[in-house]
């Protein structure tokens, strides 16, 4: 039997009630890459954004193997045991290639997996980053309005989805672990950069050891580099998900950062400048649907001459937009 497909006005107060089945129809509905749901995505996040904004929004990066599924999992159970609820989203922009990984993650986050206060939701499957992290800054407003205190992103892929999680994020938590070789050694200094916090993740058993020398040098190396935008010092923690071990340390320092910004006045405007650069975002990745679709022909032509080498790049490209844009007086 089909399901019915419900309109943002049935859609919206049982999202506000907490139900979970109409958020994930919501979801399902930002989503969407048909013409006909555009419309009523955009009612549906325009009458949830005034009910938005209230959580703690954190973004959640790592090397490969530094345990981010697994840290969500007690870190999240420990925060829905406290009295939050929690979403937990992923930001992958290889799933629609790969199919992703998320299906592994759940497995992995057993606990919250089962936890009623708490909700896990897979990236939109899709082959461009901009398109992804746009869905999933607009789950953020829907999870938000459904009342989740605590809104955790997971960057899945790798790159430049980083970027993406810290302009949608009050703070972004780096995971690392000990004993991978030099610490210091194939970690990207722009995502070091970005860091509000760092964790050394697995700090437990015959790994203690290089967990405090891996903690010495990057707050060795953290002092290195220029003052954050928000004043604040960058925390290295260390962590054991598996023993349960500095997860509370991790959860005060959360919320003594998160006051701190809101007290300096730091934590509005950097959401301000958030809101900006998605309006930005969205706007580019719009404009440029829109010339690809109207003027495909002239594109596949253009690009044929620079491919054969009759034309630069450069000057088909000027020619693309005069095309687009007519005569231009310079």
């Amino acid at each position: 039997m089909e399901r019915k497909t419900l309109s943002p006005d049935e859609l919206f107060p049982r999202l506000r009630e907490g139900d979970r089945v109409a958020l994930g129809r919501a979801i399902t509905l930002i989503e969407s890459t048909r013409p006909a749901d555009q419309g009523p995505a955009s009612a549906l996040i325009n009458a949830c954004l005034p009910f938005s904004g209230h959580s703690i929004r954190l973004g959640i990066s790592g090397t490969p193997g530094a345990g981010k599924s697994t840290f969500i999992d007690a870190f999240g159970s420990m925060l829905t045991a406290d009295g939050h609820s929690i979403a937990v989203l992923a930001i992958d922009p290889s799933s629609g290639v790969h199919h992703g990984s998320i299906l592994g993650d759940k497995t992995r986050m057993d606990q919250l997996s089962r936890d009623p206060k708490a909700f896990i939701r897979p990236s939109p499957a899709g082959t461009t980053l901009g398109g992804v992290a746009r869905k999933t800054r607009e789950t953020i407003i829907l999870c938000e309005a459904a009342g989740f205190t605590h809104i955790l992103v997971e960057t899945v892929g790798v790159g430049q989805s980083e970027t993406a999680v810290q302009a949608m994020t009050d703070l972004f938590i780096l995971l690392l672990i000990p004993g991978a070789g030099d610490e210091l050694q194939g970690i990207k200094r722009g995502i070091v950069e970005m860091a509000d916090l760092v964790i050394i993740h697995k700090a437990d058993g015959e790994r203690m050891s290089l967990a405090r020398d891996a903690q010495m040098q990057y707050q060795r190396a953290l002092h290195l580099f220029p003052e954050r935008p928000s004043g604040q010092t960058v925390p290295v923690l260390l962590a054991s998900s598996v023993e349960r071990t500095g997860l509370k340390e991790v959860k005060d320092t959360i919320q003594a950062s998160v006051h701190a910004l809101q007290v300096n006045g730091y934590f509005a405007s950097h959401r301000m400048e958030q809101a900006g650069f998605w309006f930005k975002e969205s706007l580019m990745d719009q404009l440029a649907t829109w010339v690809f679709t109207h003027f495909q022909a002239d594109y596949k032509l253009l690009e044929a001459e620079v491919l054969e080498g009759k034309t630069s790049p450069f000057s088909a490209a000027d020619l693309f937009m005069r095309k687009i844009t007519g005569p231009r007086a310079d």
